[in-house]
């Protein structure tokens, strides 16, 4: 049983890590660029980009990719696993949630952090604006966003599920569906064990990571 999920992992943690690189590629930028642009058609642009997001769930945004991309316009296969053109439709579909929370939550964190008083002076000593994002603003950002990413990685993982069944990404998750349709209960007892255990071990580097953010914060 166990062999079987590990033959199957390395698939999982393929889409997993392609969806959160997406995810934080497309999300980061966005997410400062809409702190940056407030009142903006920019920022308006961006948060209805990340109401898209949050609202669609996996399973509806992956069909309508395959509609879209794999049979209208034949740009993308509609499922199996391959090179990189198999992997495009479900890591989008699946970093898509993820893409969106991570934009909204550095949106908000950014926007707080640049009233800050020490943004203020730091502008007035006359460093250049990037500086002040990049050096200043942007790490005393990013603790809640690594903390919410922490969190999704897990999601991933679990979403995977959903996702690989609609794409026929052949994973853990879809060895789950195919261990409970045919009542296979050891098979998804190891399964589900195993999702666990790497969403608690994931969750611990995230605890570990603050103190390289975050100099204030120390573990004695």
């Amino acid at each position: 049983t166990l062999g079987l999920i590990l033959e199957r992992m390395p698939a999982t943690l393929q889409l997993a890590a392609a969806s959160l690189v997406l995810s934080l590629l497309v999300a980061i930028p966005g997410g400062i660029l809409a702190a940056l642009k407030r009142g903006t058609w920019l920022e308006q642009g961006i948060m209805l980009f990340v109401l898209f997001g949050q609202s669609m769930p996996v399973f509806w945004m992956g069909i309508l990719f395959i509609i879209l991309f794999a049979v209208n316009l034949r740009w993308l296969p509609t499922g199996g696993y391959g090179d990189w053109k198999y992997l495009v439709l479900p890591a989008v579909a699946l970093g898509m949630r993820l893409m969106a929370l991570v934009a909204r939550l550095l949106r908000s964190s950014l926007l707080e952090v640049l009233d800050s008083d020490y943004i203020r002076t730091a502008r007035a000593k006359g460093l250049l604006p990037v500086t002040v994002i990049a050096k200043h603003a942007l790490r005393n950002s990013l603790l809640p966003v690594v903390t919410i990413v922490g969190l999704e990685i897990g999601s991933l993982l679990g979403g995977s599920v959903i996702c690989e069944t609609v794409f026929a990404w052949p994973g853990v998750g879809q060895l789950l569906i195919n261990a409970i349709t045919h009542r296979d209960f050891p098979l998804v007892q190891a399964a589900i064990i195993l999702l666990a255990f790497a969403f608690v071990v994931i969750n611990l580097v995230v605890d570990v990571l603050y103190v390289f953010i975050d100099p204030r914060i120390q573990y004695s």
